[in-house]
């Protein structure tokens, strides 16, 4: 039988849409130049070993307390702690959702100008006067279109509208029917992408600076950063898969859920260096990290190779910039959903009205990190512009605290007959397997959950 506040209709879709919230921008335009920086394939060794060690114990947690509470992030700590200060984990997260949701749809309001420019075959026609000479200038174009007043504010407003029509229509409806569409579509353009990469004159040099394993650069702060980016790369600490879980049916097994979604994120990061690697090493540009890369760096990437191959350097444009907003879509759902349903849940709206109210504070919040680009560039907070303080308040306080708060909670507050019931889902899992998880819940993870903050905090 269905909760009034909705399930999901079945195992593929829980997996699919806690997927989506996992996969985002920063598999694509991060991930790879980590690996880049980081070793190659020792990186990628470390950074798998962090994903099951640290973050997927993490995402198991969330989904024990989901499912427990039935209940939204802040909901859900207080119908299994009441009157206790574990709420606290709860209300960072739905804080933490609004503004990731307001800075993160400002990029990938960006994303879809681009998405738009490659539709239309503009990539190729950004040109600029540098010294009298007719030249391409990718980079002007860029920070040109960043600063602008108001074209980024209407992308960014076309995207959250986007994310908005999903999260109105509902769990099965809306998150779980679209993740069931963009998941697959996601995948495919990926796997064809990573198809065509390996066509490029560059695939025998980008595979070697991704693959060939170089150990001198393996220090104590590249271990950080590999554990930092499979901390981060799932979305856990912000209870967003709290919120998910409180739609799972009885039926879903928590553990083979998390597994999956740790594999299907892994997979699309390490395509994703696939995909750009041997792209940039064909035309001799050496990879950029972060909106850089995707925005600069490919752009005239593309252009070069719409040049030598017309038609294949258009298409391969294209869907690349579509691969980017479906990445960017799923996790903006995600985050969504974190607010909509703590403000439906606990000012007893409808879905349609908690989902607008959401809409409109993260369209403000949005354009005021957009600005900070342009017109508020110089309007700063404790120094920081306030894409950059938002940014900075959650990657650096709110997501480490929150998934520490969240596995000592599972590990030691909760009663171990409801974990270890939520977990076996009848008999699932091993007595030793159980065992392994516990520990790995309630010591491994907090111990490098701290050893992360104290990173980032005093990087």
């Amino acid at each position: 039988m269905k909760s009034e506040r909705g399930n999901f209709g079945s195992q593929l879709g829980a997996v699919l849409a806690s997927a989506g919230s996992a996969v985002g921008l920063g598999n694509i335009w991060r991930f790879p130049t980590e690996v880049g920086k980081g070793g190659g394939a020792a990186f990628i060794l470390i950074y798998l070993a962090a994903i099951f060690l640290l973050a997927m114990p993490v995402m198991v947690s969330e989904f024990v307390i989901g499912r427990s509470s039935r209940s939204n992030a802040i909901g859900a700590f207080q119908r299994l702690a009441p009157g206790k200060p574990w709420v606290v984990a709860g209300i960072m997260g739905v804080v933490g959702g609004f503004h990731v949701l307001s800075f993160y749809s400002v990029v990938a309001g960006w994303t879809l100008h681009y998405t738009v420019q490659a539709f239309l075959g503009q990539l190729q026609g950004v040109h600029s006067v540098v010294h009298g000479q007719f030249t391409t200038d990718y980079e002007a174009s860029f920070k040109g279109f960043v600063s602008d007043s108001w074209l980024p504010i209407a992308y960014l407003t076309v995207f959250m509208l986007m994310t908005h029509f999903v999260v109105s229509r509902g769990i099965e409806r809306g998150i779980e029917y679209f993740s069931k569409l963009m998941m697959p579509m996601l995948l495919v353009i990926i796997v064809v992408l990573v198809g065509f990469s390996m066509t490029l004159p560059g695939t025998a040099d980008g595979l070697r600076f991704l693959l060939k394993p170089d150990l001198s650069k393996v220090t104590p702060s590249v271990v950080l950063s590999a554990m930092g980016q499979a901390f981060f790369s799932l979305s856990v600490g912000l209870g967003c898969l709290i919120t998910y879980a409180s739609y799972f049916s009885q039926d879903t097994r928590l553990v083979p859920s998390a597994r999956n979604v740790c594999i299907i994120d892994t997979f699309v990061a390490v395509l994703s260096g696939f995909i750009i690697f041997p792209t940039v090493f064909s035309v001799g540009i050496a990879p950029d990290a972060g909106p850089g890369l995707v925005f600069i760096t490919l752009p005239n990437v593309f252009s070069m190779l719409a040049g030598e191959m017309s038609l294949a350097g258009y298409v391969f444009a294209l869907l690349f910039y579509v691969l980017l907003l479906l990445a960017a879509l799923t996790s903006s759902i995600s985050m969504h959903e974190i607010c909509t349903a703590f403000v439906g849940e606990h000012f007893r709206l409808s879905r349609r009205a908690a989902a607008s109210v959401v809409t409109v504070i993260c369209l403000v919040l949005g354009s005021f990190c957009s600005l900070s680009f342009g017109p508020w560039k110089g309007v700063t907070v404790f120094g920081y512009g306030f894409f950059d303080l938002f940014d900075m308040m959650v990657t650096k306080f709110l997501m480490p605290i929150g998934g520490f708060l969240i596995t000592v909670f599972v590990g030691w507050r909760m009663e171990r007959k409801l974990v270890e019931q939520q977990l076996t889902g009848g008999g699932a899992l091993s007595a030793r397997t159980l065992r392994l998880l516990l520990v790995l819940i309630r010591w491994v993870a907090p111990v490098g959950i701290v050893v992360i903050f104290l990173n980032e905090l005093f990087l």
